[in-house]
């Protein structure tokens, strides 16, 4: 059994990763807000050079990796506390904590649900699908992206997911600092603010994805 520090340091580590893959994926999801008939086969071109590119297959099974290892140690770590008593009700730590840090197991649970909902819409149908083909002869990524985002009760779903995202991502990033012990007294506010704007930036950034494809795409 992992000791309570290789715990909180395996989840420290995987949560990073996480943060730094989900600052690339925005990077190239930025394509859907092109003009349409360049972001149709720009965005098929990027995901086709990914999907065939052998050190982003690699990533790709840490990243599988890394999402399994977060949610179980994230679950163990529950347990832990529940068992342990070690609660914010209890002790009175609540009036203190903000509320998303003291539902991070139901934030995390939350984007559990959206990742498998999501893999299940792209990653799944893109891999063992038989997705079109576009003029480029590339897997046609786009119109499956167009076709899900049209879907006005998927769009409410990933821009709650998002929202659920936000919140865990702030205290998810102040713990990993913590935990890596750089969090010195003389930039704390410094650290928090980089990790609230990252946080703000980047689920905002991912829930108007879907909104700007609902409304403008035809």
């Amino acid at each position: 059994m992992l000791s309570t520090l290789a715990k909180k340091m395996l989840m420290c580590l995987t949560g990073l990763f996480l943060v730094f893959f989900l600052l690339i994926h925005f990077l190239g999801n930025l394509q859907l807000f092109l003009p349409q008939e360049q972001a149709h086969l720009q965005f098929n071109a990027y995901s086709h050079f990914l999907s065939g590119n052998i050190l982003i297959k690699l990533i790709s099974y840490v990243l599988y990796l890394s999402i399994i290892l977060h949610a179980l140690d994230g679950l163990m770590i529950t347990l832990h506390n529940k068992r342990a008593g070690a609660n914010y009700v209890s002790d009175r730590r609540g009036r203190a904590s903000k509320w998303y840090s003291r539902n991070m197991g139901i934030l995390g649970t939350l984007i559990l649900i959206f990742l498998v909902i999501h893999f299940q819409n792209f990653w799944y149908v893109y891999k063992f699908g038989a997705p079109p083909l576009d003029d480029r002869g590339n897997k046609d990524l786009y119109m499956l992206v167009v076709e899900v985002f049209k879907q006005w009760w998927y769009v409410v779903i990933y821009v709650f997911s998002m929202a659920a995202l936000c919140y865990h991502l702030i205290h998810g990033i102040h713990s990993a600092i913590r935990t890596l012990g750089v969090f010195h007294p003389k930039f704390v506010k410094w650290f928090k603010i980089i990790g609230i704007s990252y946080s703000v930036i980047i689920s905002i950034g991912f829930a108007l994805m879907p909104i700007y494809i609902f409304f403008t795409v035809k």
